[in-house]
């Protein structure tokens, strides 16, 4: 390990990011063998983060949940982004006029994270949440963002990513995923027809910012049988009319 990390602290993250949705409660035992360290070494990093708010011990039967400290971290992080805040709005519109589910995402390293998410009033329950992360490949909000990532880059993240096929509809072929975003980058939006869920489908247009780079994207999605054809011009006019106002609230002149 770099002498710039102390172990520590990075062991204390890694305990951590162990809860999950699936596993929101863990033993020391548990979390002793997943990271191979000592009960000892484990209790003590746990009873510390539970001293300053960030782990909970259940009286019951002695596990650890996550604690309310990085719940108010969370919404700190959440308050502050100013994509987010000037986002809000006009997600609230786009619901409004088409009556599905408007997300918000940006681009972490090779994946993508919800950082807004707005339901429709009759909306089917979907793999997104607020904090989730998805791939780049494979979903809309996705792949309007990895379409507009200079070539090195799309390349570097092809050859590091695993590309797994996640439905029948998946693209997995480096150069058949390449040529998707060229077709994205000459049409302005983004379409994910069920190849991160099955039923599901999802149109998506980029945010740029003043100088043009793109900082997040804009996706509405919903079952596949309310995006018939018939509808698939206003979703596509209407993601891409919301997701340019946004650039322009960030300076894009493009």
């Amino acid at each position: 390990m770099s002498e710039k990390f102390i172990q520590s602290v990075d062991r204390a993250i890694d305990i951590l990011e162990l809860f999950s949705l699936t596993e929101p409660e863990l033993s020391v035992k548990e979390i002793s063998d997943r990271l191979k360290l000592s009960k000892s070494t484990v209790h003590g990093l746990m009873k510390t983060l539970e001293h300053r708010g960030y782990l909970e011990q259940k009286p019951t039967d002695q596990k650890y949940k996550l604690g309310l400290r990085l719940f108010e971290l969370g919404n700190l992080v959440g308050s502050g982004m100013e994509l987010r805040n000037l986002a809000y709005p006009i997600i609230q519109s786009l619901v409004a006029t088409l009556q599905e589910t408007v997300h918000l995402v940006v681009l972490d390293k090779d994946e993508v994270v919800y950082v807004e998410k707005v339901e429709a009033p009759a909306s089917l329950r979907m793999y997104s949440m607020l904090g989730k992360r998805a791939p780049l490949y494979c979903t809309g909000g996705g792949k309007a963002l990895f379409a507009y990532l200079d070539e090195a880059t799309v390349d570097h993240i092809l050859q590091q990513a695993d590309l797994k096929a996640l439905t029948p509809f998946t693209l997995t072929d480096p150069e058949a995923i390449k040529r998707e975003l060229q077709k994205i980058r000459e049409q302005g939006y983004a379409i994910d027809d069920e190849e991160i869920e099955i039923g599901l489908k999802c149109v998506a247009a980029p945010i740029f910012n003043h100088e043009g780079k793109v900082i997040a994207s804009i996706s509405c999605a919903g079952p596949k049988h309310r995006f018939s054809d018939d509808k698939m011009t206003t979703f596509i006019q209407q993601v891409k009319h919301a997701a340019l106002a946004l650039s322009r609230r960030f300076g894009y002149r493009g």
